[in-house]
């Protein structure tokens, strides 16, 4: 079920919203050379208990995972498309870094995701990033009242595979509010004028991933959580959460 939010409600939404966007700016800063994955994980925790806030992700347990997840955020390193645990990899040069974070305040969630090169970037990095980022703005501006589901996912997929790239099948947005995954489910890929009606009041996560070798197969590592290519190529992933209102999308976690 569906459930439309409040303009008051959306404001709250809002203030969860910009404790993701606080955290995941100041692990952009922090990711360097050295740094451990786990560094940045306490470091997104800090910015939790500044704000009063708790994590969606800490303990979180879905049907298909072995064991509750067990940080505040979800880093995948290279070839890790998402879900990746941080764990004491310290970053090197030219890796392409994925940051998925979310923060529950006042009983309303927020949640985002970034990609972002660590030291000397590759060019071919820049690009998958770029087009990934695109993908989520195109997303992003199909989220209108009138419009469909399937036209986000029309909009994201037609981004991402006229640029060459894979899109891993059974994984996308979602509805979000008073948990961070709620219906309706917004896949990456799809037809457009298809699907739920848009509404003013419905929140979405929009999260566009990327295979960069064009290829969409994946396989889930043995931690039962990480989700990898299986062709070893890199990927990113991008996401904001939305709220979609009368006077157009509203990026919630939007970063300043």
């Amino acid at each position: 079920m569906v459930e439309l939010k409040t303009d008051t409600s959306i404001d709250a939404m809002y203030e969860a919203g910009q404790v993701v966007a606080r955290a995941l700016t100041a692990v952009r800063e922090a990711a360097d050379v050295g740094v451990s994955l786990l560094e940045l994980d306490e470091l997104a925790h800090d910015v939790l208990r500044a704000a009063g806030a708790t994590s969606p992700f800490l303990g979180y347990r879905p049907s298909f995972a072995p064991t509750p997840f067990p940080a505040v955020v979800c880093a995948s390193v290279n070839d890790a498309i998402v879900h990746g645990i941080p764990d004491g990899y310290r970053l090197r040069d030219g890796d392409l870094v994925s940051i998925d974070f979310g923060a529950e305040l006042g009983g309303w969630a927020g949640d985002s995701a970034l990609s972002f090169t660590v030291g000397t970037p590759r060019p071919a990095d820049v690009r998958l990033i770029d087009t990934a980022e695109r993908a989520l703005a195109a997303g992003i501006a199909a989220a209108v009242v009138g419009n469909r589901i399937g036209d986000i996912a029309h909009a994201i997929g037609t981004v991402c595979r006229t640029a060459g790239y894979g899109i891993p099948q059974g994984f996308g947005g979602h509805g979000i509010g008073r948990q961070m995954h709620e219906d309706p489910a917004i896949p990456n890929e799809g037809r457009p004028g298809r699907g739920l009606p848009l509404r003013h009041g419905m929140a979405i996560a929009i999260e566009p991933m990327l295979i960069a070798s064009g290829k969409d197969g994946y396989h889930e590592a043995p931690d039962g959580w990480t989700l990898r290519t299986n062709d070893g190529s890199r990927a990113a992933h991008v996401e904001h959460t939305v709220a979609i209102t009368d006077g157009g999308p509203r990026v919630l976690t939007e970063r300043r």
